[in-house]
């Protein structure tokens, strides 16, 4: 299909182009043609500048470039495509053919003017060599713009919608949620690897203490508390046991241990090695726990439903695995329900074998609760809801957790319909109560 006009648009205005020449579909893809789009003297012959409406400032040229990067036609461009395309009727034969670089802005323009047909690069490839070659020799075409304006105003452009996107919601802001639960993640891992260190280097000087405090944070705490066995006595009784749960018997029992230790002494250099590895074995731990409340204070204001449904870290997860609350929230629940499965879906798709069931919902206590045979419906259950609990997050001005509780409870009702018979309450009559509060 031939073009008749070209849009472009740009950072510093919109422009409508008029094709004088163009090649036919079969000779496009010639050496000869294509060389042409790149040539600015014969690329110059092909087109010819019909109007070019700039934009009157840095505002306006950040609000129309929101509107093109949703695919919106704006009022500022339809009164320029309306001043500068002819009239057209709604016949085929009578539309005129205009080519527009983005296909969500192409739709919004054939649903404005009946009369006008939209060709992309993806649609025409006559369409899309043009635009190219209009992109590249724009600034020259554009007779009004001065070497360098297009450039300045592009990333004058760049900065201010990058700032407008980041700046889209400060409270609401996923970023810091990904960002707290891959830490958290981490941080599991290097506490756990350290613990396991502190318990084997204290060892060599008091063994006994292991079989007495196996958690690995309270043996760091307790290590660092204790330092040279040979110091401890009763009068550590008290202290002690604050670090152990108030658990008086298990504080004696150290303290009797230390006195019959098997363990070697060693020198106070190692001893002050071990105890400073020991500090920053706990304080790692103090902020993992810190990072967790703040983690759970976050996903309160970010998704307060999708946390009070599913929990505050598999929630985190899934939004980390998304990308973010927005994507996370256009995602279907069934792919949702597998999510974060992705290797074991393409290895069952490719041998022909079961797909997985869940994905990381699996981590959720509902799926723990259910029966075996009941785990598969349960958790494309829960995605159903969590998916739905996304949305509500992502769309509501005011956090609110009414309609995750709701969701909760519709979970827990098909759990007991599995496991007992007992018929759950219905969608409909659920959500009246957290509608009426929302």
């Amino acid at each position: 299909m031939s073009v008749d006009y070209l849009l472009h648009e740009s950072s510093v205005g919109y422009a409508v182009f008029s094709v004088r020449m163009q090649a036919d579909t079969v000779g496009a893809r010639l050496k000869e043609v294509q060389d042409a789009h790149t040539d600015l003297a014969r690329f110059g012959k092909m087109v010819q500048l019909v109007s070019f409406a700039p934009f009157q400032g840095a505002s306006q040229a950040l609000e129309n470039a929101n509107d093109v990067s949703e695919g919106i036609m704006s009022d500022y461009l339809r009164t320029v495509l309306e001043s500068n395309l002819p009239k057209a009727g709604k016949k085929d034969k009578n539309k005129v053919t205009v080519g527009v670089s983005d296909k969500n802005l192409a739709g919004s323009i054939k649903a404005g003017f009946p009369g006008i047909e939209c060709e992309t690069g993806e649609t025409s490839e006559l369409a899309g060599d043009l635009l190219r070659g209009l992109r590249l020799h724009a600034e020259k075409l554009l007779k009004s713009l001065q070497t360098g304006d297009v450039s300045r105003a592009q990333l004058g452009l760049g900065h201010a919608y990058s700032r407008a996107k980041v700046k889209f919601s400060v409270q609401k802001n996923d970023n810091h949620i990904i960002q707290a639960i891959a830490t958290l993640d981490h941080l599991e891992k290097a506490v756990n690897t350290f613990s396991m260190r502190v318990r084997e280097w204290y060892s060599w000087h008091f063994p006994e203490l292991i079989r007495i405090v196996g958690e690995n944070h309270k043996y760091a705490r307790c290590a660092l508390f204790i330092g040279d066995k040979r110091q401890l006595s009763e009068d550590s009784l008290h202290d002690l046991a604050k670090l152990v749960d108030d658990d008086e018997s298990v504080a004696r029992a150290i303290i009797e241990a230390a006195r019959v230790s098997m363990g070697q002494d060693i020198s106070e250099t190692d001893m002050e090695n071990v105890m400073m590895f020991a500090r920053r074995t706990v304080s790692l731990a103090d902020y993992r726990k810190s990072l967790s409340g703040y983690l759970v204070a976050k996903m309160g204001i970010v998704a307060p439903n999708l946390a009070a449904l599913i929990g505050e870290t598999v929630g985190a997860r899934l939004i980390s695995h998304a990308g973010s609350l927005t994507n996370l929230a256009k995602y279907p629940a069934s792919t949702v329900q597998i999510l974060g499965a992705e290797k074991a879906l393409f290895r069952a798709l490719k041998t022909k074998g079961n797909t997985p069931k869940y994905g990381l919902i699996y981590h959720s206590s509902f799926i723990g609760r259910a029966g075996t045979k009941n785990k598969g419906r349960i958790s494309r259950f829960l995605a159903n809801k969590a998916s739905i609990a996304s949305r509500i997050d992502n769309f509501s001005m005011q956090p609110t957790r009414v309609f995750g509780e709701a969701l909760k409870g519709q979970v827990e009702e098909r759990l007991r319909f599995y496991a007992e018979g007992i018929n759950p309450t219905k969608n409909a009559d659920a959500m009246v109560s957290p509608s009426n509060e929302g």
